[in-house]
């Protein structure tokens, strides 16, 4: 059997577990169920010893259909906040430093990490660099992978119960325009991949995403592919990325577990915390709810914070842009520290 049936076959079961997730959260209640319910089934799965997988050419579908809803809900009133972005973005940089400087004492004080292994475990996003840097450097790839996942899988489950716990109802909402026509959509899904893999080529992060937000956005904005996606495409896209970050504890070291999984879940509180800190002091600079704040600052992958933002409808278009600046701030900041630990 090729790699491919294999992963097919893998993953079918996977998809199962995760739309049971789904079906289970939305029963409950829970906030963005289609999202969180297949996070939390696939992760429990995982651990159990099942054989969970997502191909990479579903993932990428997935990535893009996210990246084309988001860009749709660009409309002149979230254009119109750019005029505050940049002081929310200079505050989140400040956020960004911080958390690696407490996290990364954290680890190495708490749990006895080495100064590498401590600062890559540290980085708060940008989980596939992390953990390429990891790899190629010869750090600690399980306790890193380990840290990482954790932090994952908690911002996905417990960022919607804090914005539940705000009690704030999202200005993000799309208006009911209908669905995009089909000739429009697969002109919109074409283009985003062409600008998706020239992303990928020029090391752009997340690219496939960013690149169907930049063409769904320009689209949108423009009154040129008006219209939404079909809901229950949205709902499939959602299970898929809940499903793909449960699929990240496969093979990984089992021995240390317990206490890597301590780990991260104090480095993802510590990270949360200061990141609510940043939330309320910039929200009173760009005259939005913390919540949305806390939703663009939270150190959670770009495609997963977005998607909870659609799902939630806390100005997707405004935390994509939040997240996207982290990433490109971490591939910055991320060599410099290196430089600094080696000599150190």
């Amino acid at each position: 059997m090729t790699e491919a049936a294999t992963q097919w076959r893998e993953a079918l079961p996977t998809l199962a577990i995760g739309a049971g997730g789904a079906a289970l959260f939305w029963l409950a209640g829970f906030p963005a169920a289609p999202l969180t319910g297949p996070a939390a089934a696939v992760s429990a799965a995982t651990l159990m010893g099942l054989r969970t997988a997502i191909p990479p050419h579903l993932r990428d579908a997935v990535f893009v259909l996210l990246g084309v809803q988001i860009g749709s809900t660009v409309t002149p009133e979230v254009i119109a906040t750019a005029l505050a972005w940049p002081l929310s973005l200079a505050v989140l940089s400040v956020t960004v430093v911080v958390v690696m400087a407490i996290v990364m004492t954290m680890l190495r004080r708490v749990f006895g990490f080495d100064r590498l292994t401590a600062m890559l475990a540290a980085t708060p996003g940008h989980l596939s660099y992390v953990l390429g840097l990891t790899a190629d450097i010869g750090a600690d790839v399980p306790r890193v992978a380990l840290v990482q996942s954790v932090r994952v899988l908690m911002l996905t489950l417990l960022v919607p119960v804090l914005i539940a716990f705000w009690g704030v109802e999202g200005t993000g909402r799309l208006e009911d325009r209908g669905i995009t026509p089909a000739h429009l959509l697969i002109a919109v899904v074409a283009l985003s991949l062409g600008l998706g893999l020239l992303f990928k080529r020029l090391g752009v992060p997340a690219p496939l995403l960013l690149g169907a937000m930049a063409v769904s956005a320009m689209g949108h904005g423009g009154n040129l592919t008006p219209g939404t996606l079909p809901r229950w495409l949205v709902i499939v896209a959602f299970v898929c990325m809940g499903s793909l970050i449960g699929t990240r504890f496969r093979g990984l070291d089992r021995r240390g577990l317990t206490r890597a999984t301590a780990a991260g879940i104090l480095a993802t509180l510590i990270a949360c915390t200061v990141a609510a800190a940043g939330a309320w002091l910039a929200a009173g600079l760009v005259g939005l709810p913390p919540a949305v704040l806390l939703l663009a600052f939270a150190p959670g992958g770009v495609e997963v914070m977005a998607a909870i933002a659609v799902q939630t409808g806390l100005e997707p278009a405004f935390v994509a842009a939040h997240h996207v600046f982290r990433l490109l701030l971490l591939g910055l900041l991320m060599p410099m520290f290196l430089v600094r630990v080696r000599r150190r």
